[in-house]
């Protein structure tokens, strides 16, 4: 014998001297191959997107007969139609004041009255009203985004609830829901 065979001789005479595996040994292995399998199924599940609100991928005009304009998306690769009800913070033509912003300046002027409290307090600052102008030009969900204090809220709320309507904002040719964020500012003189 030379010494490359008395390796692999001593190599299988501790291996024959080796106790088995047991049982339990043997059904571990067995355990682990259901979790396995159970692990592949619950990865390769796909997520259900009916649940999901959906997002266009894409927005396309669709020109019907009748001459109107629809609004549809591409989501996953099917058209959708895109909510009529959908508020859009940027559009292509935003929604205007009647006279424009010299209109709405001369409008805040005429019809804003700075709170007695806040004048007593010396109370000065900018109030940032948000607001939705409806397709019909209405103005709707007026809410402060940043307030003063002091009556000034809701003196802002008051103007821009009661001011006339609008020219609506509108997206691809079709006039939309915009939401609009406008500072009202009130200054002592």
């Amino acid at each position: 014998m030379n010494s490359f065979n008395q390796f692999q001789t001593k190599k299988r005479i501790v291996m024959m001297n080796k106790t088995k595996s047991t049982e339990l040994q043997k059904s571990r292995f067995l355990l682990v191959l259901p979790l396995f399998s159970l692990m592949v199924f619950v990865f390769a599940c796909e997520q259900n997107l009916s649940d999901e609100p959906l997002k266009p991928e894409q927005i396309v005009d669709v020109m019907k007969a009748d001459g109107t304009v629809e609004l549809k998306g591409m989501v996953n690769g099917k058209m959708v139609d895109i909510a009529a009800e959908e508020i859009f913070d940027v559009v292509e033509t935003q929604p205007q004041p009647p006279g424009g912003m010299s209109g709405w300046n001369n409008y805040l002027s005429a019809n804003l009255k700075y709170p007695e409290a806040a004048r007593g307090e010396g109370v000065e600052g900018t109030v940032i009203v948000v607001f939705v102008i409806n397709t019909d030009g209405s103005v709707q969900d007026v809410e402060i985004l940043r307030g003063v204090g002091s009556g000034l809220d809701e003196e802002a709320l008051r103007v821009v609830q009661n001011s006339p309507e609008w020219k609506a904002g509108e997206q691809r040719g079709r006039k939309v829901r915009t939401r609009m964020r406008l500072p009202i500012r009130f200054k002592l003189s």
